[in-house]
């Protein structure tokens, strides 16, 4: 029972994830289509709370009007029956064909107008199913040769779209916020604003900054090497980390996506302690997929193990806390006597003055080493349960 999700542990799926049917670029689908009522079960079985869609996981891009209406209320539904909740929805904007060259960015202006309606039909669902939070991830908003697009146009038509979708919702009175999911590569060679960096410096050149923050997604900043809770730390500080989505991956593959933790079980730890020890309170996304080997059956297993491997870390996040030569090593570390008081802390012309005039011994600031290696050893030591 420890390790048994909880609706207040906000953990929550994407129609997409579960309902992947296992299609490669190299193989034919393994699992048969479910439809969103059955995945809704599926996720209430292993005890998730929340799930998300692009607007064509729940409403096929060529529905009518009243098959629209008919599947939205019959998801609407099963929602209530098993007690799940929309936190996130977002849009698909890069299956049709119509997306070959991008959507908000494509060269071709009638695309650009097609993605815009397309987006306020699939916002105006979201709503409808109770979604507070709107994803954007520009699947195709790139380039394989950059003499096909000039980046300057594509990020100034990027911009208008999302300054045109927060006019939208702000006219239709939506309680509504946008999270940027960036990504560096796949499916196109280059995507624009490829990481949580470029993402922030983004946002803060749109008209309403403060209703936009990102969706970091711990693959797509390790497909380029960064390190994924470094950008999620710069995210919170500046108040910008909106959802999350949870997966794993291994360096220098293809976009993997595997069950959270499955590969990098370190780097999970560190970034399940950093969101546990700033309280963040939002959706636990994981925006995986089960092995292609995978049945159903198996599928219910990785949904489970994603939630189940969170649990466990957010406990050894809590050990971490309460080790005492892990917190002594850190008091070591951060020990301070309280002589930079008077440095510290914002400008003033004294404070300037009296930092200018200070001595230092750099010979002794440079004879002080650090006990990292005891650390990590610790560490690795509370993660393998010695």
């Amino acid at each position: 029972m420890r390790y048994t999700p909880k609706p207040e542990h906000r953990f929550s799926f994407g129609l997409w994830t579960v309902g992947n049917i296992g299609r490669d670029p190299f193989g034919d689908p393994v699992r048969a289509l479910r439809s969103p009522v059955q995945l809704v079960q599926l996720l209430a079985e292993v005890g998730a709370w929340g799930v998300n869609f692009h607007d064509n996981d729940l409403v096929p891009i060529d529905a009518t009007p009243a098959e629209r209406d008919r599947i939205v209320s019959d998801f609407k539904k099963a929602l209530d029956t098993h007690g799940l909740v929309v936190p996130m929805a977002t849009t698909n904007l890069f299956t049709h064909p119509a997306f070959r060259d991008g959507a908000f960015t494509s060269n071709d202006p009638k695309v650009r107008a097609y993605a815009l309606q397309k987006t306020m039909r699939a916002i105006d669902l979201g709503v409808e199913c109770g979604a507070s939070t709107y994803v954007f991830w520009g699947g195709r908003e790139g380039t394989e040769t950059d003499a096909g697009k000039n980046p300057a146009d594509a990020g100034k038509w990027f911009q208008e779209a999302i300054n045109f979708l927060c006019e939208y919702v702000i006219d239709q009175g939506y309680d509504l916020r946008f999270a940027l999911e960036p990504k560096p590569n796949e499916p196109r060679g280059d995507i624009y604003l490829a990481t949580v960096g470029h993402m922030l410096a983004f946002i803060e050149t749109l008209d309403h900054p403060q209703m936009i923050g990102v969706n970091p997604e711990v693959a797509h900043e390790r497909m380029a090497g960064l390190n994924f809770t470094h950008a999620v730390a710069q995210a919170w500080n500046a108040g910008k980390l909106f959802h999350i989505d949870l997966n794993d991956q291994n360096l220098g593959r293809y976009d993997q996506d595997f069950r959270f933790g499955s590969h990098n079980i370190k780097q999970a730890f560190f970034l399940v302690k950093f969101l546990e020890d700033v309280g963040y309170d939002g959706s636990r996304h994981f925006d995986a997929h089960a092995y292609r080997s995978s049945d159903y059956a198996d599928v219910k297993a990785f949904a489970s193990g994603c939630m189940r491997t969170y649990l466990i870390l957010k406990e050894k996040a809590e050990q971490f806390r309460q080790h005492t030569e892990i917190q002594d090593l850190l008091a070591q570390i951060t020990a301070d006597d309280g002589a930079m008081d008077r440095f510290k802390g914002r400008y003033s012309a004294e404070k300037a003055a009296n930092l200018t005039a200070y001595t230092f011994d750099r010979d002794e600031l440079g004879r002080r080493g650090q006990p990292y290696e005891r650390l990590d050893q610790l560490v690795i030591e509370l993660l393998l349960g010695i």
